[in-house]
């Protein structure tokens, strides 16, 4: 009876994400009140919606350098109140930004330093966008076979590179990569194809100036083995090893995100629940479209959702 507790990427973020919690339990806002000091950023007012034009807030709220440590604290503030319920993981992963939540919840990463990489990463994130503009486009319907060979055929044909960044669920694969390149591919794939309005072509070869980047930070960052395994995105193993995460982190800004076969491994392991620890319900979708046996899906990003967890 294994419980798994995934964190969510970009993408999943959301103007009023964390109120609830910063109003009603102090461990949490703590961790939003850290963060703020941090980064030097009135974090809450962006996430809140506080700020006297809320629409500019959402808009900020979506840029790569501001989502990401956005996603973090939330994340990592639910995770202080389940804390503070006796609730753990028996093994846990995040998607792409969410594996730093994922290291940060299980002590791999303290806070601070998570908070601090993430920042970095998602401004290295933003700079390698503008160097090296991509594109990503969600592709709905095909096997992964089928968008591997488009893609594979597309690069191979020199106009540019593409290639699969994340393996979201059977019959949902996004694609990165140059514009013309990923334009061709969504042409070229026999499926439905949705550009996605992200600042870059993420988990691509077109992240190199980011990797090269974060490699740096990284390298200045402690990592201890997590209290329970993780599943890096780059393997999609388990592992405990602080030099095989680190390695999993810098590569995984080139590598794609290979969260359907995560959750199929986290089930051959035992999982039987599956938490989200976060804002919104993305990932207990995408363990609903992978996995054929039935398992428990739960949200933890709200009071009312840890009071239910806590109670189960």
């Amino acid at each position: 009876m294994a419980t798994a507790f995934l964190f969510p990427g970009q993408g999943s973020q959301a103007v009023g994400m964390g109120h609830e919690l910063y109003e009603q339990h102090e461990e949490a806002r703590a961790r939003f009140e850290a963060a703020t000091e941090i980064l030097d950023v009135d974090l809450l007012a962006l996430m809140f919606g506080l700020e006297a034009d809320a629409d500019a807030a959402g808009e900020r709220l979506k840029q790569t350098e501001i989502t990401q440590p956005a996603l973090y604290t939330h994340s990592l503030a639910a995770m202080a109140v389940l804390e503070a319920r006796g609730l753990a993981p028996d093994m846990a992963a995040g998607h792409s930004l969410g594996e730093y939540s994922a290291l940060a919840a299980v002590g791999a990463l303290s806070f601070e330093d998570g908070l601090r990489v993430v920042r970095r990463r998602g401004e290295l994130m933003s700079e390698a966008g503008e160097r090296r503009p991509g594109r990503m486009a969600a592709v709905l319907g095909p096997d992964a076979a089928h968008v591997e060979e488009v893609c594979e055929e597309v690069s191979a044909a020199g106009d540019g590179v593409v290639q699969p960044a994340n393996y979201n669920a059977p019959g949902q694969i996004v694609i990165s990569g140059d514009v013309g390149a990923v334009e061709r591919a969504t042409e070229a794939v026999q499926g439905r194809a949705l550009p996605l309005p992200v600042s870059g072509a993420f988990h691509s070869p077109l992240m190199e100036y980011a990797r090269e980047g974060l490699a740096e930070v990284l390298d200045a960052v402690t990592i201890d083995p997590p209290r329970c395994p993780v599943y890096p995105n780059v393997t999609a193993e388990p592992t405990t090893d602080p030099d095989e995460i680190r390695r999993c982190l810098t590569e995984q800004l080139l590598s794609p995100v290979r969260w359907a076969p995560t959750l199929r491994r986290m089930q051959e392991d035992g999982a039987v629940r599956f938490v989200e620890v976060g804002t919104g319900e993305v990932l207990q979708g995408l363990v609903g479209r992978t996995l054929e046996e039935e398992v428990e899906t739960m949200g933890a990003g709200t009071p009312d959702e840890i009071e239910h967890l806590a109670g189960t």
